[in-house]
């Protein structure tokens, strides 16, 4: 005996279990007549579904729902909040549009049997072409034909001649001559890419084209005619962007950015005389660097090397050296980060809780753990009914830990200083080993204060964003976005490559700046934006706490 839901969420509990168990029974076992059965009403099922989903997303849109959640659209927050593709969230709003501006398809369409959901889909894009004022009477007709038992043919043809009927011919009718038209290109998991298209009669000279590059090479060539016809494709792209009768993008002509591994750099040296040659080079200037901070006005200091400087790094209050070169700040920061992460990993922390025996950033000893501590609001967790030692213990581990996740993060951004600064050891590989082209003098990554974004700061957040950053998730490509400074330049942020981020239009001055939303990016790349109202959302959830 079937129990009967009490409200609309037990009726979903409800279907949900039922699919389930449905999903759960091996077909294999099933008779042949039974399979049958089971596919002719699941397609009946199927638009049933797809009638209340339409009803669904007709009243989602018409409240605005997805703003609640920062997308701009119903379309991108069917993607990124329910994890369809873009593909499926398409068929989704088409589903949308039957519901609200498809009355009697729609109607139909839930009954399960009249229409499946591929056909009401279809009646819908022929139906749109006749007049408004006689749609919905048209629809009626279908809608009467499918229950009859016309299968799809014969409803194209009354659907022709309806539309035959009711509009007025026209040559100069721009609607009728480009209905249906469009043009979509997608790529794939592995990189290949996906054309669907509706072309009008005046777009069928691209099938001449393919004709005349598309010939046979001669009888040794094996190709069938689709594969001969996408070589011809091909070719003729090759042929246009050839011709320089492409206008060029935004004022730009066609560039082509070459991406090269570092890895795939270090093959290239042979031996790595280039690497040695740099490493002394290297060694050369931060001599000159320490010899002339020795004698700068009120230094007084001392640059020992090796054994010496480690035993007195040791006991010693360090405190890093800031200069006009990155390459050098970054390595004596390095070195810093690197002997304050291995003073807390083998010390096992501060001889009171109020103590790391660490420098701070800034090189100076923090006053507390709670400022000095890495994620979060700074505030050491400590599990609940722990007191006295035990809770101090405790709480001096956790402000240990959260340092030392900070010094890694740290330690890995000063490491990625070294190797891709102006004078670092990338630059100095790209430049000796790659040709003219490819080896060029490097371009600041960090420029400071300023309102004025470089362009070539500019390609590289997009070249590494490639989309919005929005951490609720955005399709819109780096090329309809702008930079934003994380940290805004009024708070003390930097014009660089670390502090900029690409947003798009809507969610850069709707969402953060109109509707109030803030953001926070982490130390480890990921982000949050918190809403007027206090919702959260990340882009990925928090990282694990090191050890």
């Amino acid at each position: 005996m079937m129990t009967v839901p009490a409200g609309e969420a037990d009726e979903l509990d409800l279907l949900q279990t039922l699919m389930g168990s449905l999903a759960s029974t091996d077909p294999t076992q099933l008779s042949e007549a039974e399979v049958a059965r089971r596919l002719r009403i699941m397609e009946q099922v199927d638009a049933i579904g797809a009638a209340v989903r339409g009803g669904l997303l007709a009243a989602f849109s018409a409240q605005d729902g997805c703003v609640a959640d920062g997308q701009r659209s119903t379309r991108t927050w069917l993607v990124h909040c329910t994890r369809v593709i873009k593909g499926q969230a398409g068929e989704h709003r088409a589903v949308e549009k039957v519901a609200r501006d498809h009355p009697a398809l729609h109607a139909a369409l839930a009954e399960g049997w009249v229409v499946t959901k591929s056909e009401a889909l279809q009646l819908a894009r022929w139906t749109r072409a006749i007049p408004e004022e006689y749609r919905h009477e048209a629809e009626g007709i279908l809608v009467a034909a499918a229950r009859a038992g016309a299968d799809l043919r014969a409803l194209a043809s009354i659907c022709a001649d309806i539309r035959y009927r009711t509009v007025s011919p026209d040559p100069n009718d721009e609607q009728d001559k480009h209905l249906d038209r469009g043009l979509s290109f997608d790529t794939t998991f592995e990189g290949a890419g996906v054309l669907h298209a509706d072309l009008t009669p005046e777009c069928a000279m691209v099938q001449a084209v393919l004709d005349a590059l598309s010939t046979p090479a001669g009888g040794g060539d094996l190709r069938t005619r689709p594969q001969r016809y996408h070589d011809a494709l091909a070719e003729a792209m090759r042929r246009l962007l050839a011709s320089g009768l492409l206008p060029k993008r935004a004022g730009q002509p066609v560039k082509a950015l070459v991406h090269i591994y570092f890895a795939e750099l270090r093959e290239m040296d042979p031996g790595s005389a280039l690497q040695d040659k740099w490493i002394a080079e290297y060694r050369a200037r931060w001599a000159a660097h320490r010899a002339a901070a020795s004698v700068a006005t009120g230094d007084g200091g001392a640059w020992p090397e090796g054994e010496a400087a480690r035993a007195i790094a040791c006991d010693a209050l360090i405190v890093p050296v800031v200069t006009g070169d990155i390459e050098v700040g970054a390595v004596e920061d390095l070195i810093l980060l690197c002997v304050r992460y291995h003073r807390l990993r083998t010390q096992g922390g501060p001889g009171n809780p109020d103590d790391t025996g660490a420098p701070d950033r800034t090189g100076s000893m923090p006053r507390s753990d709670t400022q000095d501590a890495a994620h979060g609001n700074g505030t050491a967790i400590i599990p609940a009914g722990l007191i006295g030692a035990t809770a101090r213990q405790a709480r001096q581990a956790a402000v240990v830990a959260d340092i030392l996740a900070e010094l890694e993060h740290q330690i890995l951004g000063k490491i990625l200083q070294v190797l891709s600064g102006p004078s670092g050891v990338a630059s100095f590989l790209r430049r000796h080993l790659l040709g003219k082209g490819l080896n060029g003098p490097s371009l600041p990554l960090d420029v400071g204060r300023t309102d004025d974004i470089p362009l070539h700061l500019r390609r590289l957040v997009s070249l590494r964003d490639q989309t919005c950053q929005y951490p609720g998730g955005c399709d819109q490509p780096a090329a309809g976005c702008e930079p934003h400074h994380v940290q805004h330049l009024a708070d003390g942020g930097r014009t660089s490559l670390t502090n900029l981020k690409d947003y798009c239009w809507w969610h850069h001055h709707v969402v953060l700046h109109q509707l109030g939303w803030t953001l926070a990016v982490h130390p480890d790349g990921t982000s949050q934006v918190t809403s007027p109202t206090g919702k959260i959302i990340r882009s990925h959830s928090p990282p694990p706490r090191p050890g």
